[in-house]
């Protein structure tokens, strides 16, 4: 089932007005721009689409939005998980009404949940839905790690598909390929190519916001058995990878969307907007990769 949810997803950020309220006919445009520009799959309301700060409202109106724009083409993935097991089933819920093909559930942060307590909030989510259930390790932002015990625990529930891989350890990764089936999604850019090469499905991205069809390519390259020419381009792109996440993403994503013409606005606090030295170094790294004047 995962393998249908596509190889790069883009983690879409949230465009806003001047106002800062989500700003839905550019939310629709980029979902249009994105999907010509190699991403075959889009998550809404990630991390990368500033999802703390948004309410349940307005997630559930993006949902739709994006839904109506590219669901017919490719999948459509909501981020529903928070650190309240209730609310994420609520809200995941609210996203299986609006349409969306699957929902990406981030481990519960700040609480600080033991192995038993994780296996039981994510087995109440997938419980909760028919939809396919992408889990969603980042122990750099909810401090708490899944193992690939856990994990692969998990995958044995028939609606969890995949995992968003955000832990660096590529010795994790292989472990929980020798334990489960588990689909993999890379969880950080420069992560897609180790991730393609051990056959995962993919990457779930935020380079592929200006770098799409490189992204496509690369993974094109490694499954048609041409991994050194895939090095090489992920090679070529390893400077963008660590300068979008020079400060708290997505500050700097947002600000390479607005230098490129896209009009995706600012940020809600306490994110602030990139000051004049970070996105001088965006502009150059987007001049030399040759996407600026």
């Amino acid at each position: 089932m995962s393998e249908s949810l596509g190889t790069i997803l883009t983690a879409m950020v949230t465009p806003f007005d001047a106002h800062l309220a989500v700003d839905h006919g550019k939310l629709a445009e980029l979902a249009e721009y994105l999907v010509a520009n190699g991403s075959d799959g889009l998550v809404v309301a990630g991390t990368t689409g500033e999802s703390p700060t948004l309410s349940d409202d307005e997630k559930a109106a993006m949902f739709r939005t994006v839904v109506a724009a590219v669901g017919a083409r490719v999948p459509v993935v909501a981020g529903t998980g928070t650190n309240d097991t209730a609310h994420s089933v609520a809200l995941t819920r609210t996203a299986e009404e609006c349409g969306v093909a699957a929902v990406l559930v981030v481990t519960p942060y700040y609480n600080k949940p033991p192995e038993r307590g994780l296996l039981a909030h994510f087995r109440a989510v997938a419980a909760a839905t028919r939809l396919p259930l992408i889990v969603y390790n980042i122990p750099g932002r909810s401090v708490v790690n899944l193992s690939p015990e856990v994990l692969a625990a998990l995958g044995e529930v028939d609606n969890i598909v995949a995992v968003k891989q955000a832990n660096p350890d590529l010795g994790e990764l292989r472990r929980l390929r020798e334990l489960s089936d588990l689909g993999i999604y890379a969880g950080n850019d420069d992560m897609l190519l180790d991730v393609l090469k051990m056959g995962g499905l993919g990457g779930i991205c935020v380079a592929s916001h200006v770098v799409g069809p490189r992204l496509a390519e690369m993974a094109r390259l490694v499954r048609a058995g041409e991994e050194a020419e895939g090095q090489a381009l992920d090679e070529s792109l390893r400077a963008l990878y660590k300068t979008l996440f020079l400060t708290a993403n997505p500050i700097l994503v947002k600000e390479a969307l607005n230098l490129l013409g896209h009009e995706v606005g600012g940020l809600r606090l306490p994110l602030v907007p990139a000051t004049a030295e970070e996105s001088a170094v965006v502009a150059d790294e987007l001049r030399a990769l040759r996407l600026l004047p």
